[in-house]
């Protein structure tokens, strides 16, 4: 039977930094992550990372220590080396649950991928390792377990993931985001801790804190006038960038928007704006902004804006939860498992998002969920205090603090 802990149950960041236990040994310490595949592994791993330093960094002259990651950074490897995180790389072999060519591809690989991984981790040797899933992440999560290495993952969606499945069996704790998702993991320790959000969102820019009016202005929009944000998961979404293409006329008549289209898709979104916003009047022209990816202005586009429309990963749910602002979610399909959609139905059950699948995604239904929220105050303010209660803005200091305990034990 599962010994499952709510948020409550699991003990709280130290409110100064210091780890759970100070007997440290002679040697250095060392702490290894792993999981990658898209921004929704790698920035809740970034977030932990930037957790264990915290932890870490005031007691540097009792023990060194150094972060490894394990893995294909593939485009982030330059926030790896901007954290000092030292890169051992390990090829990838992905799991499907699907039917595929590629699963005999990499059916041929994973072999070589294990021994890679054991051969690597065991000249490294860490103290620990925390793994957030996906592509590659198994094979390290597995050198760990052989080398007796212990081990805490973290699943991000309700409906578990095939690595974070297999991992399980293997690893000392398990952390979920969602309550939900604790029933896959039997003979588990579990803790529902929620999922970890960026350093950056948390701890501010150099405006700090803005209000909804503040937020606007710094983003070059009217401080009074409704502004929706776009957002189609780290890497953008083509079919979601195209309705919303399709539809902005109908939007800038009515609203502000920020659309973040994900760098692949940039260009040709950008094209298709300027025919679609050809025979709007100036002004409105004006209230629609387009950006490949929002990074040093990800804090203020959440502080400016007034609803979310966005899929339906764990990281967006959880973002949006922080910044309580509705949400209006389109599920992935093709999403593993069918994950998104769980995500989006847990998550709206709240009371917290409108839920669109992409089957039913027409204009008419649309701008009338948009409408809705952005109309009737009272919906608003609903749906704003439902996304207030969901957040968990410590999950990243309780998973460091669990990983530094298991490493320093």
């Amino acid at each position: 039977m599962n010994a499952i802990l709510r948020v409550s149950e699991v003990r709280p960041p130290q409110t100064e930094a210091k780890p759970p236990i100070l007997y440290f040994m002679s040697n250095e310490l060392r702490i290894a992550f792993t999981g990658g595949g898209t921004g929704g592994h790698v920035y809740p791993l970034f977030a932990v990372a930037d957790e264990v330093r915290h932890i870490l960094d005031p007691h540097f002259t009792a023990r060194p220590y150094k972060l490894f990651y394990f893995g294909d950074t593939g485009s982030y490897r330059q926030e790896f080396v901007s954290r000092s995180i030292k890169v051992v790389h390990i090829g990838a072999s992905k799991f499907r649950r699907y039917m595929s060519v590629l699963n005999i591809v990499d059916a041929i690989k994973f072999p070589f991928v294990l021994v890679q991984a054991v051969s690597k981790f065991f000249f490294v040797m860490p103290d620990a390792l925390f793994s957030k899933g996906g592509t590659g992440a198994f094979p390290v999560v597995f050198a760990a377990w052989l080398f007796r290495v212990p081990v805490l993952i973290h699943e991000s969606d309700t409906v578990p993931g095939l690595t974070n499945s297999l991992s399980a069996k293997f690893s000392t704790r398990v952390a979920v985001a969602f309550e939900k998702s604790a029933e896959s993991f039997s003979g588990k320790k579990v803790a529902v801790v929620g999922n970890p959000i960026r350093a950056d969102l948390i701890r501010g820019s150099e405006d700090g804190d803005l209000s909804v009016e503040q937020a606007k202005r710094v983003l070059g929009f009217d401080p009074k006038f409704p502004l929706v944000l776009i957002m189609g998961g780290s890497q953008g979404s083509r079919r979601v960038n195209d309705f919303i293409l399709d539809n902005a006329q109908g939007l800038v008549r009515k609203y502000q928007v920020l659309h973040q289209t994900g760098a692949d898709n940039f260009e040709s979104c950008k094209h298709e704006l300027n025919l679609a916003l050809e025979e709007c009047m100036p002004e409105e022209k004006q209230r629609y902004k387009i950006a490949p990816f929002l990074k040093k202005e990800m804090k203020q586009a959440y502080e400016a804006c007034d609803v979310i429309v966005s899929r339906a990963g764990s990281g967006a749910i959880f973002e949006a939860a922080y910044f309580a602002k509705p949400s209006v979610l389109i599920p992935l399909p093709e999403a593993g498992r069918n994950h998104q959609y769980y995500n989006a139905f847990e998550y709206a059950s709240r009371g917290a998002a409108a839920v669109i699948e992409e089957e039913n995604l027409k204009p008419a239904l649309f701008f009338d969920q948009v409408d809705r929220i952005l109309s009737k105050k009272e919906t608003y303010t609903s749906m704003s205090e439902a996304a207030r209660s969901f957040q968990t803005p410590h999950a990243a200091a309780m998973i460091a603090d669990e990983v530094v305990r298991l490493a320093v034990e």
